[in-house]
């Protein structure tokens, strides 16, 4: 496996310093963040590393991407973007839609043939309803990905955190049984997983089990840890706000075990990208912080991976 993190946690960060960082601190690869210039609607959205329009557009841009990468020796394992597709107001559903199927094309220019991102969710939907738009927007958007050799890996946060994305959460294929559901439902070898132990711990669900009933569906895998509070668990109940009674960590600071959880991978014969995902607020208080998280969970999680 080839460790390496999340760009969106550098924000204040070039591209060039991206790759620079990951290379000063031993990372094998970055999954890089590509939201459209100067959005940002929440916390660790609207970052952008690599401009996928430009990539596109110009080539001699795409090719400093390539080559820049290539000299420092790290690996774009993919580009990321993680919007909601299924946003009810069309305007911003479509705006979605039509950036990932650049990212897409960008993805396969600059030869990672990989894009991570979210499903989507209207929030205000049922489970079924949801399945029925999934049906009309996904389809364009995997063939695109399928004529053009990209793998396109989907999250399993529910985003669903408080209010603001109340009462579904924002992305619909967050459990093994709508992972089945929606594999079925759209067939297609360019539809897999991004794999993040850390939501199935607040969801109470085993995350072992579906390394091996889904291993030929996971492109992309993502480490980030969950801490529950059993004393705010016990007073709020799972109906809550999640983050009423649990914290997003860096790995081996929550309740993954991520001993079994790296077997498991390696069971299933997973070779490919493992990035760190850093959510963690006791480490976003400066760029020193958010380096030492890098550098922390690069440290622990050597224990497992070479």
């Amino acid at each position: 496996m080839k460790l390496g993190f999340v760009t969106a946690i550098l924000d204040w960060a070039g591209y060039e310093e991206v790759i620079d960082t990951a290379a000063k601190l031993g990372f094998r690869c970055v999954e890089v963040a590509c939201w459209p210039q100067g959005k940002a609607e929440r916390r660790y959205a609207g970052v952008s590393h690599i401009d996928a329009e430009r990539v596109l557009s110009d080539d001699a841009y795409a090719a400093h991407i390539k080559d820049y990468a290539a000299e420092k020796g790290v690996e774009i394992s993919s580009l990321a973007y993680y919007p909601n597709t299924l946003d009810p107001d069309l305007e911003k559903r479509n705006a979605a839609v039509e950036h990932l199927k650049a990212l897409i094309l960008a993805s396969k220019k600059l030869g990672i043939n990989m894009v991570t991102t979210f499903i989507g969710r209207d929030q205000y939907k049922t489970v079924e309803e949801n399945l029925e738009i999934v049906k009309e927007v996904w389809p364009p958007i995997l063939k695109l990905a399928e004529e053009n050799g990209v793998k396109v890996g989907i999250e399993n946060c529910p985003m669903l955190f408080g209010p603001d994305q109340w009462p579904g959460g924002q992305n619909l294929m967050t459990t093994p049984a709508l992972w089945k559901e929606i594999f079925e439902l759209l067939n297609s070898p360019a539809l897999g997983i991004n794999y993040d132990p850390s939501h199935f711990i607040w969801q109470k669900i085993d995350y072992i089990a579906p390394i091996y009933e889904f291993s030929d569906k996971i492109f992309h895998v993502h480490c980030k840890d969950i801490h529950l509070y059993p004393e705010r668990l016990a007073r709020v109940g799972t109906m809550a706000y999640p983050l009423d009674f649990m914290a997003p960590k860096l790995p081996g600071h929550g309740d993954v075990d991520w001993g079994k959880y790296i077997s498991a991978l390696t069971d299933v014969g997973y070779d490919g990208y493992i990035c760190i995902e850093v959510e963690d607020r006791a480490y976003e208080g400066s760029h020193e912080k958010v380096l030492e998280s890098l550098e922390l969970s690069k440290r622990y999680l050597e224990q497992f991976i070479i």
